[in-house]
Formats: structure tokens, sequence, C-alpha cells
């Protein structure tokens, strides 16, 4: 029998904690066995991370709750949330990702590695109508349908969701999911059937310190937060009453309510007439906050106009709050309740939770994140833990893959086993054969080193007379790339730097080599590197341009190296320049 799963659901608002576990029988469905509700008067700092590990380790404690997965909601006070039409040219996933993420980083006041983000595309069904007209001159109207995709985007501050996540991995539960409150309300809305078919729906979450408008036309959804609440109500109370924010907040609980327009009469008390009073001032801004965010969505979107009104929240609870929106947005105005998606165990105190039911809509919301098909599945779950569920996930991919590895080294050994009990084998009966052939490899390996050595004779004595014209042709080259106004007196060959030989070897060498006339110096040498050349060219007015263009031309040349001016004479009476160059062979000559 499969174990019966069950999650832990935690929503963190403004003001308290609610957290619930719900369990998933085989036989199918929902059902709430536990819930907790706690209070925290923090209206100033709000549900901060050591706020919230104090009360939930202890509503951990206390209430029994044992489940080990979690599904987290946050307030959406600090996210950044933006509906955003995507272009019809639209390729991949990845392009999509792309698109998203840059228009992320243009509009979310945080560097992108500083936020945990996330998007959803959303189908957009319109029909658009247009005037053509015929060839006759008649008009007729044309009704043409469209698609379009728009991406829901969320994005907080990644050190904001870790303060709740850390706190929560510490006490050894595991996240699922992070996401802000509006979007498991609309979840809940949606399983439960609040939201009929055709109708836009306006889900209107009055929390402590921010209220949350969500609307839901088909399959669009809007999110917007109004930082108008109970909270403010409150400060209100204490402002013009001049008391302090703790007996402020008891007086709206115990007298307040919203006060009704046009000729109501007045209730006896006093102060219940001026809480009434402050109520319906602070009613009539969110109001106008409400207004102006569905003007938003009409105008910016192209959106319907909602047709009914869902009430939720701590806030919502205050007599009359719904005949004053009937009043001002003429709509049907309702309270949000999801608890037909879902059933409470029998051993659940229903006493204890009826009082705050309009505010454990988002608990609902995130069991229901369970199913498949969850009509928004945006989460911001830290980078972190995302990747220790990948590696959760494949884990048991990593143990079958090491089982399969281990049977692999088992096959190999005993095939290695053996086939070295073979090879043995055969060894054993070929060795004498192995012997003669290495006998007789060593006879060709040194019949090949003689080969060897003859034919490196026979490539010297080859290339000694392949390079025995190599002065003829050289001495043609100097001839081709000499200019016409100069000639030489005299040419000289140089010996090529020697090789082996010690400096003093070298010296001796030198000196019996520059010793005699230059036909005897040129037979003592073993090799000529380089050709002094001496002569003389025309010139005009002292220029040497003859000698620059014999420089140049040996610069080209593929038997000369370089060549170097060593001394120049100029003779202006007779227009002459006598000169000595000294041109290195790029290979020299050997003899």
């Amino acid at each position: 029998m499969a174990k019966i799963k069950r999650i832990l659901a935690v929503d963190v608002g403004g003001d308290s904690l609610k957290m619930a576990e719900f369990l998933y029988p085989e036989s199918g469905g929902i059902v709430m066995e536990k819930f907790a509700f706690r209070r925290i008067n923090s209206f100033e700092e709000g549900v901060n991370a050591e706020v919230f590990a104090e009360n939930y380790l202890a509503m951990l404690a206390e209430h029994g709750f044992t489940a080990d997965k979690v599904r987290l909601s946050i307030s959406p006070q600090t996210a950044f949330v933006r509906l955003s039409k995507l272009p019809e040219m639209v390729g991949s996933k990845k392009s999509v990702k792309r698109l998203v993420e840059y228009e992320a980083r243009q509009t979310v006041p945080y560097a992108i590695d500083e936020i945990e983000w996330d998007y959803q595309l959303l189908l957009h069904r319109y029909s658009e109508r247009r005037t053509e007209t015929q060839e006759d001159g008649s008009e007729i109207e044309l009704t043409e349908e469209h698609n379009e995709f728009e991406a829901l985007f969320v994005a907080m501050k990644r050190e904001l969701i870790s303060a709740y996540t850390d706190i929560i991995t510490s006490s050894g539960k595991d996240i699922l999911s992070v996401v802000i409150a509006p979007i498991p309300l609309y979840n809940a809305a949606r399983g439960a059937n609040q939201i009929a078919p055709g109708v836009c729906t306006m889900l209107l979450n009055i929390g402590s310190t921010m209220s949350t408008l969500v609307i839901a036309d088909d399959q669009r959804v809007f999110l917007r937060n109004i930082p108008i609440a109970g909270y403010t109500l409150t400060t209100q109370i204490a402002k013009e009453l001049g008391v302090p924010i703790s007996e402020a907040e008891d007086l709206k609980c115990r007298y307040g309510f919203v006060a009704l327009g046009g000729a109501y009469d007045e209730v006896d008390s006093e102060l219940s007439n001026k809480i009434s009073k402050i109520s319906r001032n602070v009613m009539t801004r969110l109001h106008g906050e409400v207004s102006r965010s569905i003007n938003v969505w009409r105008a910016t979107h192209g959106g319907n106009a909602p047709q009914t009104v869902l009430l939720s929240g701590g806030g919502s609870t205050m007599p009359y709050l719904s005949d004053f929106f009937h009043e001002k947005l003429r709509l049907p105005v309702g309270y949000l309740n999801t608890f037909s998606a879902i059933s409470l165990d029998p051993a659940l105190n229903r006493d204890d939770l009826q009082p705050v039911a309009p505010m454990v809509q988002e608990l609902i919301g995130l069991a229901l994140s369970e199913l498949p098909n969850v009509p928004l599945s945006l989460s911001l779950l830290p980078q972190e833990i995302k990747q220790q569920h990948d590696l959760d996930h494949r884990k048991i991919w990593f143990y079958a893959s090491a089982l399969v590895l281990l049977l692999c080294l088992g096959c190999v050994a005993l095939g290695i086993s053996k086939l070295s009990s073979h090879n043995e084998d055969l060894l054993a009966a070929h060795r004498g054969r192995v012997e003669t052939t290495q006998a007789e490899q060593k006879t060709i390996n040194n019949l090949m080193r003689q080969l060897g050595a003859e034919k490196g004779a026979f490539e010297k004595a080859r290339n000694f007379l392949t390079e025995r014209d190599d002065f003829i042709r050289i001495m043609a080259e100097l001839q081709q790339i000499t200019p016409d106004m100069m000639w030489y007196t005299s040419i000289e060959v140089e010996p090529a730097p020697g090789r082996g030989r010690s400096s003093a070897n070298r010296s001796a060498s030198g000196d019996a080599e520059k010793a005699g006339t230059p036909l005897e110096r040129m037979a003592k040498l073993s090799s000529i590197g380089a050709i002094r050349l001496h002569g003389c060219a025309l010139s005009m007015d002292g220029r040497n341009l003859h000698e620059q263009q014999l420089m140049e031309a040996v610069k080209n040349s593929k038997y000369f190296e370089s060549v170097e001016l060593i001394t120049r004479h100029v003779q202006p009476d007779i227009n002459l320049t006598g000169f000595e160059f000294l041109i290195k062979l790029k290979k020299p000559i050997q003899r």
C-alpha cells in the first residue's frame, strides 16, 4: 500500500501566520487535517525573519505538524508583478524566457542576480471587427478572431525569500514552492469554481498591511498590490482618536463597521459612529485605488470590466463592507469561499476555524497546487533549493547507474580473467614461433641500419652533385639584379661561420683563409657564406640610387639573405661612387 501523501501549507501575512496540514488519500480529494492561526502584532516591522522563526517553530511544536513537505506563501508587499504582452513573432521557450528576462532587467529596480523570478504564459483570445468595402461599393462587417500570449511576471528579492526558507529548511522540512499570496488565492477561487466561465471576476483580498486585487478574465489574470488595508484604518483611528496603535486595533475590532451612505440612522454609540466614519473614509480611498486599477486593466491591457466581486482577507470581515463596495462599484459583491474544494477532518475544531475562514483561502490554494493542471504555477523557489530538488530526483538514476556500473565491472573482470587464461595458452603454444620471429626481426633491423648508412652516403654525394653549380647560378643571379649603371671591380667570397670548432681553431682557420690572393683564398675555403663586392656606380648629385636599387633586389632574391653596405666613396667631379657590399647567402656553398 502506497504511503499517504501530505503537505504543510504556510501563509505569512502582514500581521499573522497561518499553517495547515493537508492529506491526499489514495481515494482522491484533499483533507485539511490540522490548522493553526496566530496573530502577530508587529505592524511597524512586519513579520520579519526573527518573528517568523519564533512563531513558526512554536506552532510546529504546539500543533504537532508532521508533514515534511512545505508550500510557502508570502505577502506580496515587496514583490514586483507585471503583465506584459508578447510580440507575435515569439519562437521557442528560450526566446520567451530571454524576452521576459530582458523586460525584467528594464523594469525591476534590482539587479537580476539579486532576485528570484518566474513567469507564466497566458492565452488572450479576442475578436476584432472591421469594415470592408466590396467592389460594388457596399460595405460588410467582418469579425476576426485573434490569439496572443501575455507573460505574467513575478519577482522578489532573494534575501527576503531566503529569510523564510532558511528557517523552514533548518527545521527539517523540504520546500516545494514559494509564491506570493495572490497566486494561491486565484488558484483556490478557480479550484472551488468561484470564478464562473465567461464571467470577468475581481478578487479583492483586504489584509492587514496590503490589499491585493486580482482580475480573472477568462484565461487572463491581472494582479495589483494596493497599500491600503486594515493597518491603514488602525493608524487613522489612532491618529483621529489620539490613542495608541494597540488600543486603536482593539477599538476597530470591537466597534468598527463601515458607515452606510445616505439617510441611515446612526447607532447609539458615539465611538462607533466615529470609527464607522473613519472606516468609510479609508474604504473610500481603497475604492479609489480599486477603480484606478480597473481603469488600468481596461485601458492598458484591453480587458473586460469586472462583472462580480469576491472579498477575502481579515479586513473584509468588517460589517457592511460588502454593502459599501456594492454601492460604489454597482456590482454584485460576495465573499470568497473555497472550502468546497477540500474536506475537513472530523477531528478538526471548526469553532477555531470559522472566525478566521476568510484568511485561510491562500492555504487552500497552496493545497490545490499539488493537483495537476494548476491555473497559475509560478514559483519563487531559491535556486539552491531547486538544484537540491533536481539532485534528489536524479538520485534513483545515480543508484541505478552505480548498480549497472558494478555489474559491468564484474562482467569486465570475469571477461578479463578468461581472456588472460586464453592468452596464456596461446602464448605457450606460440612461444617458439615468437622467438624465431624475434631473431629474424633483429637481423632485419641490422640490415635496415646498414641500408640507412649507405643511403646517407648516397644522399650526401647526390646533394654535392646537385649543389656544385650553385656558385654559377648565384653569379648569374648577381648579374641579373645588378643595375645597368653599376659595375664591380672585384668579387671576393667569405667563409661561412664554422661549426663544431673551438674559438682557437676558428681563429687559426680564419687567418689561413685570408692569406694569399683572392683565388688562393677561395681555394682554401671549406664553405662560402657571403660575397664581398667592390665596385663603382654612376651617381647624380651624390645620390646612391643604384646602391639602393641593388639592396632592394637582394631582399627579393632567392639566393641572398641580406646585404650590408660596408663603405661608400663619392667622387663628385666624375659623378662616380665607389662602394663595398657584403651579401650574405641564404644557404652556404659547401666545398
